[in-house]
């Protein structure tokens, strides 16, 4: 890694950890017209591919505001030595491993911290509850629950039902569309005064969120769900908050139930800079709430989000059931 890359680094782990510095001090963000905080803008979090979700082993018995700037930027360093000798998962189409400058957008991670999980304060997802272990050895039957099939990439694939939502260009589901995955991990927030609109590049899904002042309005009721689920939004001083009910059971996150109640805080620390908390509230799944967070940053070069022209009953679905069938009949 050449000195000008090191040297870039260390400047992003200063430019955050100032971020931090104003966000404590109280950055006061410039307002809308109608005086809201203002958010609206493309952001990627692009850079914070490659973030352990967990706190790694090797920062045990220590608090994510406890690593420094100078460990970041060597934590920079290795990850990206490791990143780019690498290659892009397991195993492709006849035995085709390519390197990682054929699939990802970028191959200099500036990650902004050094694990996601911010409580509980050990950086653990805390325990399943006893149905949740249940729910997940015994898993519900037909049209695919879980976003992804990756529980199980090599099959079998009889059905379309074997695939995950992801995979058949349904949705990547909530917060997973907002989590960096190597390319179209561009986003847009669009305010209004009395709704905000969340757009992802990834599956190019839209959720227009109705933002409450004063009294909150209720969601929609308990026997509805949606795979993006039902969300209501206000402000609280400087932060957005959007609290998400009503999903489906096949979409939920990281296999939670339907009871799962996800509240987002979208708070400017810096100019540019959005820390973006996702915090989980289902009894049905984990022993606590939980919260991670992830740096957002705000695009000021023309980027825009692009379509992701992506749909069900695509190519790589039919391919898949073919390539499975072809299998069958060689054995």
């Amino acid at each position: 890694m050449s000195h000008r890359t090191v040297a870039a680094l260390a400047a992003s782990g200063l430019i955050l950890a100032a971020a931090a510095l104003a966000a404590k001090e109280g950055y006061t963000p410039p307002r809308t017209p109608w005086g809201d905080p203002q958010l609206s803008g493309v952001y990627s979090n692009d850079d914070e591919t490659g973030v352990p979700f967990e706190r790694p082993a090797q920062f045990e018995g220590r608090r994510i505001e406890d690593i420094t700037a100078q460990e970041l930027v060597l934590l920079n360093k290795q990850r990206n030595e490791q990143f780019n000798a690498g290659v892009a998962g397991t195993e492709f189409a006849g035995g085709i491993r390519p390197p990682t400058h054929l699939i990802f957008d970028s191959f200099e991670r500036r990650n902004s911290r050094a694990w996601l999980v911010i409580d509980p304060p050990d950086g653990k997802v805390p325990p399943l509850t006893a149905e949740a272990v249940q729910r997940r050895n015994q898993p519900a039957a037909g049209l695919g629950r879980g976003v992804s099939s990756n529980v199980n990439p090599i099959g079998p694939f009889d059905s379309y039902e074997d695939l995950g939502l992801y995979d058949r260009c349904i949705t990547r589901g909530i917060p997973s569309s907002m989590m960096p995955a190597g390319y179209g991990s561009y986003y847009e927030i669009i305010q209004g005064r009395d709704s905000v609109a969340l757009r992802y590049e990834m599956i190019h899904e839209h959720r227009v969120v109705p933002i409450d002042r004063g009294e909150r309005r209720p969601h929609i009721g308990k026997d509805l769900h949606l795979d993006l689920g039902d969300a209501r939004g206000w402000y609280d001083g400087s932060t957005l908050v959007v609290e998400t009910t009503n999903f489906t059971a096949r979409s939920a996150y990281r296999g939670a139930s339907e009871h799962l109640k996800m509240t987002e805080r979208f708070t400017p620390v810096a100019a540019g800079i959005v820390e973006w908390k996702v915090t989980f509230d289902d009894p049905h799944t984990w022993t606590r709430p939980w919260t991670f967070a992830m740096t957002l940053k705000q695009k000021t070069r023309g980027e825009q989000v692009y379509e992701y022209a992506c749909h069900e009953g695509n190519y790589g679905l039919r391919n898949i059931l073919t390539g499975a069938r072809a299998e069958d009949v060689r054995k």
